[in-house]
């Protein structure tokens, strides 16, 4: 029998083996990850981000599990049992550094303790709320079972027993002349309070508090590890009882809530981190995931831009797109600085998220199964390797042309800067060729207006200026021809090249 899993329905082994993608820093993802998981390094949830998934069912089984989130007395119910787990941990890890045996022992029996708890009210908080995902109603009744089972139930009662007669015990210190003396308590005076009431007939009012407070520790010197020796002699069965305990139970977290524990962190963490982008305002939703390529999305945008601007003024602006028929390949063309870059990482993003079952930026979407994505951005030359820019270009696109299938996604970003316009036309449409070919899907950002035309698998989509001032980029993408003039008067007048400017020059 395969054990519950939130993240799996059949088990997949070497997870944690799983590497960052090659296109994740192209996509700026390895930036979306690295915030998400920044504050959970102790689960490595990064391999669960890097795993894109093949299979519909599961995809839509994490989709499920993510509508049972939307829960606020779940996802909070779930975050207590969190935090009493990394406590649990805490106290084992203490256990490992302590040097003297029934100190560490206290401290196992206190971990014990805190873990059971800490899945009777997990499960309480299941009871509580409507589970309707596959993945929750099988750790529940996991759970279930676990909790009412004979050898959880005796964990709990037998470290309860054991806390309980600890608790009841009662001793005297004596120190005089610099020694240390441990007897039984035999209803010995309380000099402490007597004090107390001595002086309270003095009090005035309120005043300033002299006392000085202890800091608590969860150490202890060899004196107090002494006066622990010397009350273990004076109480030999209940300390013997502690020591039979920690015997029988070496190992008391359970495999499968363990598992549950990590596993749920990448829901949480990913509802967290977008928690603020929702709260301004943008959408998110499930995509349908589809092994056609009419693909869509509306008004979406990207993750990571949209977490770098949480906190500025400036808004964020979403776009739409959309595939239909034979139409497979975007290329997208308009002046610098007008957000094709951030469109196209936006496209490669949307298809990851997607395929980890993740609910994704955007009204509404539907989206490619796709089985790899490929990315080509422009980078800086190296020296080391002793080739021009052209050549590297040439090389890389002729790797990912060799590994790609129909089922790919291309994602290229301003190829060919280094050559000839003559030279780039040539080359991109030969690479345009062999696209549509495979029929794959892709996203081309390029100053070359003529690939918006090639064939007619190809839509041409452009970044826009303000009408009344080229200068002024709206960030919005539409669908429309390429013309080219946009991008060349936004050039004129940055550089006073335009009709206006020269005539000011001519005629002053």
């Amino acid at each position: 029998m395969i054990p519950p899993s939130i993240l799996f329905i059949n088990e997949i082994s070497d997870i944690d083996k799983a590497t960052q993608p090659l296109y994740f820093p192209d996509l700026n993802l390895d930036q979306v990850v690295d915030t998400i998981t920044t504050r959970k390094n102790d689960y490595n949830l990064k391999p669960f981000f890097y795993t894109p998934i093949a299979d519909l069912d599961l995809i839509t089984y994490r989709q499920e599990v993510f509508g049972d989130l939307s829960d606020q007395k779940l996802l909070s119910g779930l975050k207590m049992f969190a935090e009493s787990m990394i406590q649990v941990r805490r106290y084992l890890g203490l256990v490992e550094k302590l040097d003297y045996h029934y100190h560490k022992e206290g401290w196992y029996l206190e971990a014990t303790l805190k873990y059971c708890q800490s899945v009777i009210n997990l499960e309480k908080t299941l009871s509580q709320v409507n589970l309707t995902s596959r993945g929750f109603l099988s750790i529940h009744n996991y759970i279930q079972q676990y909790v009412n089972s004979i050898e959880f139930q005796s964990l709990y009662k037998e470290a309860r027993a054991v806390k309980d007669d600890l608790v009841k015990i009662r001793y005297c210190i004596l120190l005089q002349n610099g020694t240390v003396q441990v007897s039984h308590y035999s209803g010995e005076v309380d000099y402490g309070e007597e004090i107390l009431k001595t002086f309270e007939k003095f009090k005035q009012g309120a005043v300033k508090d002299y006392r000085v407070e202890l800091r608590e520790s969860s150490g202890m010197n060899h004196v107090e590890a002494k006066i622990l020796e010397f009350v273990a002699r004076l109480n030999p069965l209940v300390f013997k009882e502690l020591d039979n305990f920690c015997e029988r139970y070496p190992q008391f977290i359970d495999s499968i809530i363990q598992r549950f524990d990590r596993e749920v962190q990448f829901y949480i963490s990913y509802l967290d981190f977008i928690a603020d982008i929702q709260q301004r305002g943008y959408p998110f939703c499930f995509p349908k995931l589809t092994t056609d390529k009419e693909v869509f999305a509306e008004e979406t945008f990207d993750l990571a831009l949209a977490y770098h601007l949480l906190y500025q003024d400036n808004p964020l602006i979403c776009n739409d797109f959309s595939l239909h028929g034979n139409e497979r390949i975007i290329v997208v063309t308009g002046p610098n600085q007008g957000g094709k870059t951030t469109f196209a990482r936006m496209f490669g993003q949307l298809h990851h998220l997607a395929k980890l079952g993740c609910p994704i930026p955007g009204r509404a979407a539907q989206l490619y199964l796709f089985d790899q994505i490929f990315t080509h951005f422009e980078r800086e030359e190296k020296l080391r390797t002793l080739r021009g820019k052209l050549q590297d270009d040439l090389l890389r696109i002729h790797t990912i042309l060799k590994q790609a299938t129909p089922q790919s996604i291309f994602i290229l970003n301003e190829i060919f800067s280094s050559t000839t316009l003559k030279d780039a036309i040539f080359l991109s449409e030969r690479i345009l060729s062999r696209i549509s070919e495979l029929d794959s899907l892709c996203v081309w950002v390029t100053f070359l207006d003529e690939l918006s035309t090639f064939n007619e698998k190809v839509i041409s989509m452009v970044s826009t200026v303000q009408p009344d001032n080229p200068l002024e980029r709206t960030f919005k993408i539409i669908r429309k021809p390429a013309d080219g003039l946009a991008y060349a008067l936004s050039l004129a007048e940055k550089h006073r090249l335009s009709y206006k400017h020269i005539l000011e020059r001519i005629h002053p």
